[in-house]
Formats: structure tokens, sequence, C-alpha cells
């Protein structure tokens, strides 16, 4: 198949590519040449921006287009008018933020939708995520119908080359070993899906022509925040190791984030969104590796080849072993 990636250079569009190419695929990573333009030799790249210069897309025709990038409903209108029906089958990757919370666990795919306040905003903010991708998604269905579409939903992505640096934090700060500050209770909801996982599963659904919306997400519920960390504990944390658990009350009293703690709901009531059911995505054929899988591999890769965690993103030592030393003070916890 001819396959076009809009962005293809930087984790999940990397990993898509990757597996593109792997199986065999022409594949044409449509990109702004900021980042990996070393990679994927064998691919053909065009050079723009979704945002202005689309030109680079003026000729050719692919069979199936898969966006990794789009989070403006206009970005999806102007990508269909660039191709003028020469994109084929669109793959569109949305989030589970697309819904309106509160969801019940075990949630599925027709669940209630988050609704934009002012339908015509462009900034994109906690607040306006879902439900800008909500627009995203209706203007995927409005332009190529439910028979070309297929709208993917992830929760958190993890793997190599995370460039957000989120789950690569908590596994390199567990690796650190000594008394890990584990923020709010055991039990919050959180799911994750590889990169890698989720890139082959992605292109096995354009190859069977697939059409829908699908979450992109492991483990099924229930499975809480301290599942996640026990599980990366026991995959690379030294002996000696322990996990204490600090309220989220404490935490957000004292102005703590959830990019401190990256993955950490912290104030955000729609934490809920992260129990979705994942048995339409498993029945059309993904199949995640086992977690702790992943947590070895990103160590792994961390350790040869390093993507640097960006800036804000964690507790520093000196403010972890500040906030459990206030935590421990407390009368009452």
């Amino acid at each position: 198949m001819r396959i076009l990636i809009v962005g293809g250079t930087a984790f999940v569009g990397r990993h898509i590519a990757e597996a593109a190419l792997a199986a065999g695929h022409d594949v044409t990573l449509f990109h702004r040449g900021r980042t990996g333009t070393d990679l994927f030799p064998q691919a053909t790249h065009l050079t723009g921006d979704r945002n202005g210069d689309l030109s680079a897309l003026a000729a050719g025709e692919w069979a199936a287009t898969i966006d990794v990038s789009g989070y403006l409903p206009r970005q999806v209108r102007s990508l269909a008018e660039a191709l003028a029906g020469r994109g084929g089958r669109h793959l569109f990757i949305s989030s589970t933020s697309a819904y309106r919370s509160p969801v019940p666990a075990l949630f599925t795919e027709d669940a209630p939708l988050a609704e934009l306040a002012d339908p015509t905003t462009e900034e994109v903010t906690d607040q306006t995520y879902g439900g800008l991708k909500v627009a995203c998604e209706r203007a995927v269905f409005e332009l190529y119908g439910g028979t070309r579409a297929i709208i993917i939903r992830p929760t958190y992505v993890i793997g190599p080359h995370d460039y957000t640096g989120r789950f690569t934090w908590w596994v390199e700060r567990v690796a650190r070993g000594g008394t890990i500050l584990a923020p709010g209770e055991p039990d919050d909801p959180i799911q994750v899906i590889d990169a890698r996982d989720l890139a082959s599963w992605i292109v096995s659904l354009v190859e069977k022509s697939a059409s829908g919306t699908f979450h992109a997400v492991s483990p099924a519920p229930p499975f809480g925040f301290g599942d996640l960390l026990t599980a990366i504990v026991a995959e690379v944390a030294p002996a000696g190791s322990e996990l204490t658990w600090v309220s989220r009350d404490f935490l957000l009293t004292e102005g703590v984030t959830d990019t401190q703690l990256p993955m950490w709901p912290g104030g955000d009531s729609a934490r809920d969104t992260n129990a979705a059911d994942p048995a339409a995505a498993f029945a059309a054929g993904l199949a995640p590796r086992p977690l702790r899988q992943s947590i070895a591999e990103i160590h792994h890769e961390q350790l040869r080849t390093p993507t640097p965690t960006p800036a804000g993103v964690g507790l520093s030592p000196d403010r972890e072993a500040e906030l459990l030393a206030r935590w421990r003070a407390v009368p009452s916890r």
C-alpha cells in the first residue's frame, strides 16, 4: 500500500512509520523538517506545514492517510482540501480526553463526548483539548464518511523516543531507587499503550480497510496508579526501594502539578477517562505487550540512547525529599 503519514518523525508518528515500512508499504512522510530528518531514508519525505504550506501534497495518491498531528478541525479540513480525494482511507488519532466526564469504568466508544464552550476557539488548553479532538473527529466523518474513517482514541502513550518524558520519567525515577513519592491513591485509574503496539495495530487497520472508532488502551479496568508503579518497581527498582503514598489534597496544597508528577490526575476531575473498555480494539487486533516488558525496554533504550526529559517534567530529588519530609510531619495523615 501507499501510505501517507502526516507527522511521522517524532514518537507516535515515528513508530507508525517504522511499522509501515517494516510491513513492506510505500510510505510518504509529510512533516516540517524540524525533527527526525535523518530517519527512514527509504521513505518519501515531503516538507511543509499543515498550518500553512500544504503545496507538497499537490501531487500523489495514497491508499490511506494517517493523521498523527491534528488538533484543530481547521487542520483536518485543510488537509482534506489539499489531498482532494487522493488520500484514501483516513485514520485520525484522537484521545480518550474526547469524553465528557464523569464516565463509568469500562465506558465504551459511544459514551457522551466533550463539547466546547466556545466552538470557534483554536486555543489548545487542558480545558479545550478534548472538545477540539471531538470537533476534529466530526470533521473526519463529515469529509470521509463512516466507511472510510477510522478514529483512534488512546490514553497515555508510552515507549522509546517519547519526547514528552511523562512515563519515562517514572521509569528512570524508580530506577534510582530509595523512597519514591507516589501521588494520590493506589486505585486512581490509569491506562497506557505502548507506541509500538499502537503503531503495528494502526497499520493493520488500514491494511484490512477497517472503519469505526476504537479505544487504544491497556490494561482493562480495574487498573490503578498503584499497579502501574508496582510494575515499574518490580522491573527496574534496586533492592530496598519503597513507594510512599502521599494524598492528593496535600500535594495540591503544596502546589504540585501533573507536570511535576506526570500522568498523575492531580486536580483533574476527568481522571475517570483512564478507565476505558478496550474490547472493541482487542477484537480488531490490538495486542499490547506486557507492561513490564515495555518498562524494561524503555529503561534499556534510555541507557543506550537517552531521550531528554523536557524541562519542568518531574520532581527534582530535592523537591521530592522536601515533600516527603513535610508529608511525614503531617499529624493526622
